[in-house]
């Protein structure tokens, strides 16, 4: 069986991408095959390289304070391209009261900054394990 392909994206304008390029390497050394957009994506650019690619997840890395408006457009996006089901998680500056509205939003999961990388790869397994996403 093939590795899980995970995108990892910098959606928005946010110009600091150190932290993804550190989730990509550690997903990288744990199995994962990754793909990284590069900086300054928006969602429709996103939402098309998922589907080029045939991922089976995506990671939004957000430090811009905007991950609410991108989330939903991705989310959006994702349902023009017959993606609806697509889990994609969301990292980076997320204060504790936008949790419930990014997971009600349809994120699989939502992991602050200074989550240690171990369990961003717990949990990007734990994602792809579920009967929502990925390969099982």
């Amino acid at each position: 069986m093939s590795p899980a392909r995970i995108l990892i994206a910098k959606p928005g304008l946010d110009g600091h991408d150190v932290g993804a390029r550190v989730v990509c390497l550690a997903l990288r050394d744990a199995g994962f095959e990754v793909i990284y957009t590069g900086l300054r994506r928006t969602p429709a650019e996103i939402a098309a390289c998922a589907l080029e690619e045939g991922v089976d997840c995506v990671g939004l890395s957000i430090l811009s304070g905007a991950h609410l408006v991108l989330c939903e457009e991705l989310k959006r996006e994702l349902a023009k391209l017959d993606l609806p089901d697509l889990p994609w998680i969301v990292g980076g500056n997320i204060p504790a009261e936008d949790r419930e509205p990014l997971e009600a939003a349809g994120a699989a999961a939502v992991m602050p900054t200074a989550t240690p990388l171990e369990e961003i790869v717990r949990v990007c397994r734990t994602v792809l394990e579920s009967p929502r996403g990925g390969k099982q």
